[in-house]
């Protein structure tokens, strides 16, 4: 679990790059990569108040996967606070 002051969905991973998706920490936040198809299910599921997960790492790595998880929450006193 990585705290984040801030997340920067980044839409222009291209399916040929053989990742799913791809997250690094920049700074004190983290940015995910993740493809064009990807951004528009996000998309979606945001306007619809839904969870949604996103898998990195690359295509064919078999079980070693890292996981983006946007949740939305009914009780504010679990989340992070400043």
């Amino acid at each position: 679990v990585t705290g984040a002051s801030f997340v920067v969905f980044n839409g222009a991973l291209k399916t040929s790059s053989g990742f799913l998706a791809k997250s690094s920490i920049v700074e004190d936040g983290l940015m995910v990569q993740i493809t064009q198809e990807t951004m528009e299910s996000l998309r979606q599921a945001l306007r619809d108040k839904k969870d949604f997960k996103i898998t990195c790492g690359k295509m064919d790595a078999g079980d070693v996967k890292e996981y983006v998880d946007i949740c939305w929450v009914e009780n504010e006193e679990k989340t992070n606070r400043r």
